[in-house]
């Protein structure tokens, strides 16, 4: 039986215009910690991020590195889309071991789906969109599957409609139990050491993350909570949610070809980290490096 034909990448990319939108809206960022928990509770993701980075010296690089390839898949052109993902690709496949491979689609699946879902769940919790507005929640969906798709993801494998997506979701929060691994990578993150000059925003980042974090999940990670962390959680989710309602939409979004080009950096540069530590750590012991 013949195969259908593929389509070009040019025109999946031409169909982003929602994507687009949300992923400019600063508010969405405000899920980048919890997709990123989520995709920890993973043991899959959790084994990767624990044997193959350096997240103890570097707690928020796959944070912004995931942020950044996001941002080129967006608003990048073909060119762009293609070379990036070429590069991450193949960083992915030295991304091996027991149970687990950067090459899964099954783990690519897992991954996009936690910046989907973390960005719906600003999106209809704290952007509140008017009963008279069109919801933009299946469109998004939609859209934002190429992320994982030029990863090496097929549609196919992908949940085919947001109810499907949402079903995918909720069966996998309730089989995962998130490990030693994951809450290691998890404290990091958090309660990074060497950060300490950032100390208040990163307290903010740690309250709003948990904040929004399934409940289940951040009781398996063993989060601090309690009523005042809520109350304050709540009291910076209501303004974060009254500033952007206050701010005008051309005000509070940066331009895109500027977080093209950052993005663009910010991916190439860490790329670039990744092949100095990979090819340090290959280097045999007692070689050093040329004077």
């Amino acid at each position: 039986m013949p195969t259908a034909p593929e389509v070009p990448l040019r025109e999946r990319l031409a169909d982003r215009s929602v994507l687009q939108a949300l992923a400019a809206e600063p508010l969405v960022g405000l899920g980048a910690g919890r997709a990123l928990l989520m995709q920890l509770a993973h043991p899959g993701v959790a084994k990767g991020v624990a044997e193959h980075s350096d997240f103890s010296e570097r707690p928020l690089a796959r944070l912004f590195g995931t942020l950044d390839f996001l941002l080129v898949v967006t608003f990048g052109d073909e060119e762009d889309v293609e070379r990036i993902a070429a590069k991450v690709r193949g960083v992915h496949g030295t991304v091996k071991g027991e149970g687990y491979s950067g090459n899964d689609p099954d783990l690519q699946l897992w991954v996009n789906a936690t910046l989907i879902d973390s960005a719906l769940y600003v999106y209809e919790h704290l952007m509140r969109p008017d009963a008279d507005e069109e919801d933009l929640s299946e469109a998004y969906y939609r859209q934002a599957r190429i992320v994982a798709e030029v990863l090496g993801c097929p549609l196919e494998s992908q949940p085919p409609d947001l109810a499907a997506f949402r079903a995918y979701v909720a069966e996998t929060l309730e089989s995962l139990r998130v490990g030693d691994e994951a809450r290691e990578v998890a404290e990091a993150v958090l309660w990074p050491r060497r950060l300490r000059l950032l100390a208040p925003g990163l307290a903010v980042f740690r309250l709003v993350t948990i904040a929004l974090l399934p409940e289940a999940l951040r009781e398996q990670y063993g989060l601090p909570w309690s009523h005042n962390r809520r109350r304050a959680a709540d009291l910076v989710l209501r303004t974060a949610a009254d500033v952007h309602h206050l701010t005008p939409r051309w005000l509070r979004r940066p331009p895109r070809p500027v977080l093209v080009r950052l993005a663009r950096y910010r991916v190439d540069r860490t790329l670039a980290h990744r092949r100095e530590r990979r090819r340090r750590t290959r280097r045999p012991s007692g070689v050093r490096a040329g004077r």
